[in-house]
């Protein structure tokens, strides 16, 4: 290695390093620095996070090699532009107004946004988004929409138009508490500062002595058997400690994830930490090396030598499910669960004659989550001798369930801890990501550790959106009113079946949930494949069923020649009438909100058929959704309210912020629940994530996390608060507390064992949401009828749920919910193994493919009685249906039907030229592994 003194003017002052010219790039060489405001997301110029100002440029440092940069060249970077007490404008506006979320790619947009201003301190929206599109500045968490308006108030101030006290949340408007506010979350500062680390920052803070773990991907195969591994020549490479394989982890080697439907054939326990007898699929990790350097454990990792005899590879559940098809798992069939949805008379004798009837296939596919930030950990033993991970995890208490057994640990000496993380949307449930680390302590237990993935391993490793394949049939009197539905709803689980039962319920359970259903006759099954494995994503379960069955709506309420907004109005709930799984619904607001949107939708109607022309054709779609809350009704959660010395409360508790706002959620219910004690803000504590300090909160999934912890801080700061009310109304002190032998610290727990029955396995009868959230959303479509390109123009919704805690957290939800919508039907998927190995080729959407007309309305008149403060979930209602409004729009406006998802160009065009013919291209009916009448009869002559 030759290596080079480097001098650079950085922030303004003269820096000299020494660095290898032709390997580190310049993100490299400034976190090197300690200048970790710069993020590295992709690594490969995709991203935009790592954006600082080169010789007044905005460049992109992790694509540039320091060979390439004149010496004394001027870089600033997040760190020099504004510190804590003294924000520039940009800083403060991202603040304000939302644009940061999980915060990891803001420091990127900031100097990106700075770049503009002083080139341009007056643009327009429409210039804002045509700069950051261009300089491929990439946020996942958003939908954009606040980022563009936290540039243009930053403009007004460097313009001299505003003050920073303008944009800058007025503390007065809190002065009768903070619930329903837009006060900003507390990590905010830290995030547009640059100072916030997270997992690859917290690396190149480690103790002297941390080792780096490389992981060994073998991607030659997505099923095969391990024949062997020779680790032998990675062993010998200088500065590497252990290379850890399958027979050096202490446990079983396997994750354990029980799966609770007693008719699964797998049991839960076949999912491997590390791969011992066979690939399953291309991500899998055979081997992981321990080295000096993160340098030396990656060129180890090229020298381990798998010797494999290769399988058939079943990349989809189709091709898994044939007769002859090989079992993945022993000898256990692939289709290894299914299950019955069973209501009213016989479903198919009822569609046969009914006045009206649609049936098709429908597929809705895996989906990357495609965060910014990658995989990345650090590990070692304590003082107490606990084995501590820091990391993503977003499924603290799950993860410590999942672990000890496969790694040979007690679960009372597993320490998690979440590190400051750049989102998942669901991936970082799973402990696999942690277990590898685990193993690893094992092994090492006198220096600490750290991994970093790169982002195409991660993207192999981690879960996906599971794939959904449903066969239905839909059908309605001569009113248009619903009589009978049937569906055959398969998911691809991947290679393992991580999380399963929860998913294959919220697929069923979502099916036709929002309509007046009289009567229903489906099946749920899931299958095992060689492709990674599904595991939990916004709107679990309910994308995939939403995909079938808002498509069949529309196409009933063509076939009737009835407006697809109308014909759903007028099949919503209202009162005294079942739900899907025959039981009243808990609330009947859809009404209220589709009147609430209809002008909307008639208004973009009239838009769209005005603009429309031969060449570009305008299309409306619409969507309902609605969301269960919460993880039915065994859900629990646990938080502890303590007084402190300076009579300041500290709230302990372990609700994962993935960037969906868990800091600023805390302070919002613990200081709404304390109000009689008037504490000001700052006199609430936040100490959280810490499995060994914080008492087990739940999994931030489920749309649960506000729900239930607040309930939980009601009750804690019930008990505090009785605890120091005197008989004069007044309250103790901390000191007067102690004096008087009463307890400081007081444990507060919610449940969700007041909702209704538990799941029927043979009929999914039962109704165990304990609240559900509501929305109605159109979506606006324009398609080039040449290329077969549709872009959508605009999203407009009304959403229920519940009253609002934070403004900024919920609309950041929405937002960024919708945009993952869009997306997913249009570009965003993980198919192909090699091609959509990046973020580019997986089809993350930049800020030009979300529209910035994103306009979203709150229905505040149901307060949830069973809910904190009248709140209820506020995430998945955003993300469940809204990818159908995209696909009704281009029916809307150019009369196809994409049945298999994302409409490409290709399908578009392909689906236009058919019905040039007068032909329609539509999937043929799917085989799901058996006749979906013998197989529903099998399961009802056979109850568990």
């Amino acid at each position: 290695m030759a290596l080079s003194k480097k001098f650079l003017n950085i922030n303004g002052v003269d820096r000299m390093f020494i660095c290898d010219p032709e390997k580190d790039t310049l993100a490299t060489a400034l976190r090197r620095l300690g200048l970790t405001g710069t993020k590295v997301g992709c690594g490969v110029g995709q991203c935009g996070s790592c954006s600082i100002i080169l010789d007044g440029k905005v460049v992109r440092s992790c694509a540039r090699k320091i060979k390439n940069i004149p010496e004394y060249a001027k870089v600033e970077t997040i760190e020099g532009i504004g510190t804590a007490t003294n924000l520039h404008p940009l800083q403060q506006a991202f603040i304000t107004y939302g644009g940061v979320q999980c915060g990891f790619c803001s420091p990127g947009f900031i100097m990106s946004a700075l770049g503009l201003l002083r080139e341009n301190v007056n643009p327009t929206r429409e210039e804002v988004r045509d700069w950051f599109q261009k300089h491929r500045n990439l946020c996942r968490c958003t939908g954009y929409k606040p980022i563009v308006d936290a540039v243009m108030a930053a403009a007004k101030v460097m313009r001299g138009e505003a003050s920073m006290k303008d944009i800058t949340f007025d503390m007065e408007k809190t002065k009768n508490g903070i619930y329903g506010t837009a006060l900003p979350r507390p990590s905010a500062l830290a995030k547009v500062t640059g100072l916030c680390d997270y997992g690859d920052d917290i690396k190149y803070k480690m103790p002297e002595g941390t080792l780096h773990l490389a992981v060994v991907q073998p991607k030659v195969s997505s099923h095969a058997k391990i024949l062997s591994i020779d680790t032998a020549p990675a062993e010998a490479v200088p500065g590497v400690y252990k290379v850890v394989t399958a027979k050096d982890v202490q446990g079983t080697n396997r994750m354990l994830a029980p799966i609770f439907n007693p008719r699964s054939l797998l049991k839960g326990n076949e999912f491997p930490i590390i791969a011992d007898q066979k690939i399953c699929r291309y991500g899998d990790v055979v081997a992981v090396v321990i080295a000096d350097s993160e340098e030396i454990a990656r060129e180890a990792a090229k020298k381990v030598i798998v010797e494999i005899e290769s399988l058939p590879e079943y990349m989809n559940l189709l091709d898994a499910v044939v007769p002859d098809a090989i079992p993945i798992h022993g000898q256990t069939p692939n289709m290894f669960m299914v299950g019955a949805h069973i209501k009213g008379e016989d479903a198919s004798e009822v569609i046969d004659n009914s006045f009206c009837s649609v049936e098709g296939s429908f597929y809705s596919p895996r989906e990357a989550h495609l965060s910014i930030e990658g995989n990345t950990m650090q590990g070692y033993w304590d003082e107490q001798g606990n084995m501590t991970i820091h990391c993503k995890t977003m499924a603290i208490g799950w993860a410590r369930h999942e672990l000890p057994a496969g790694v040979g640990i007690p679960i009372e000496k597993l320490r998690l801890i979440e590190n400051p993380t750049g989102g998942s949307f669901g991936w970082a449930c799973s402990g696999l990501n942690y277990a590898l680390m685990a193993v690893c302590l094992m092994v090492v237990k006198d220096r600490p550790l750290t991994l970093t993935m790169s982002y195409e391993e991660h993207q192999h490793f981690s879960g996906k959106r599971a794939p959904g394949y449903t066969n239905g049939r839909l059908a309605c009197d001569e009113a248009g009113k619903l009589t009978a539905m049937e569906y055959d709803i398969a998911l691809d689980r991947g290679a393992f079946a991580d999380e399963v039962t929860a998913e294959q319920y919220k697929a069923m359970s979502s099916m036709g949930m929002q309509y007046v259903i009289p009567n229903i006759a489906g099946i749920g099954r899931c299958a095992v494949t060689n492709h990674t494995f599904g595991t939990a994503y916004r709107g679990f379960g309910a994308v995939q069923a939403y995909t079938a069955s808002e498509a069949m709506m529309d196409m009933l309420a063509e076939k009737m020649r009835m407006d697809p907004f109308e014909f759903r109005y007028i099949n919503l709930p209202r009162e005294g009438q079942t739900n899907n799984t025959g039981h009243p619904f808990r609330d009947y607001v859809m009404p209220n909100i589709m009147d609430k949107l209809r002008p909307y939708y008639q208004k973009a109607l009239a838009e769209a058929k005005a603009a429309s022309t031969p060449e570009v054709k305008r299309g409306v779609g619409v969507v309902t959704s609605m969301f269960g809350v919460a993880m039915a009704n065994m859900d629990m959660a646990e938080i502890h309210l303590e007084l402190n010395p300076d009579d300041t409360v500290t709230h302990f508790n372990t609700w994962e912020d993935q960037g969906q706002g868990g800091d600023i959620g805390t302070l919002t219910v613990t200081h709404e629940a304390l109000k009689p004690l008037g504490l000001s803000v700052d006199q609430i504590r936040l100490h959280m994530n810490d499995s060994h300090l914080c008492p087990d909160s739940g999994v931030a999934a489920a749309s649960r996390s506000h729900f239930m912890t607040g309930n939980a801080v009601i009750d804690a700061a019930e008990k505090l608060i009785r605890a120091m009310r005197k008989d004069d109304g007044t309250f103790r002190t901390y000191d007067e507390m102690v004096a008087e032998g009463i307890p400081t610290k007081y444990a507060g727990k919610s449940s969700t064992s007041f909702a209704g029955p538990s799941v029927n396995p043979n009929t999914l009868d039962g109704n165990p949401f304990a609240s559900l959230m509501y929305g109605a959303f159109i979506a606006e479509v324009a398609v080039e009828v040449s290329t077969g390109k549709a872009t959508c123009l605009g999203m407009t919704g009304v959403a229920d749920v519940g009253r609002i805690g934070n403004i900024l957290s919920v609309e950041g939800q929405a937002y960024g919910g919708l945009s993952h919508g869009i997306s997913f039907a249009l570009q965003t998927q993980y198919e192909d193994v090699k091609k959509h190995a990046t973020m580019a080729g997986a089809g993350i959407p930049y800020i030009k493919d979300i529209p910035d007309n994103i306009n979203i309305m709150f229905m505040d008149d149901n307060p949830r009685a069973c809910g904190p403060f009248g709140s209820t979930g506020a995430s998945e209602v955003f993300q469940c249906s809204q990818h159908m409004a995209v696909i009704n729009a281009i029916n809307n406006a150019v009369g196809v039907r994409i049945y298999e998802l994302p409409a490409s160009p290709e399908k578009v065009k392909a689906a236009l030229e058919a019905k040039a013919k007068g032909q329609e291209l539509k999937p043929k009916k799917y085989f799901l592994g058996s006749d979906f009448y013998d197989q529903l009869d099998y399961l009802k002559a056979n109850p568990f």
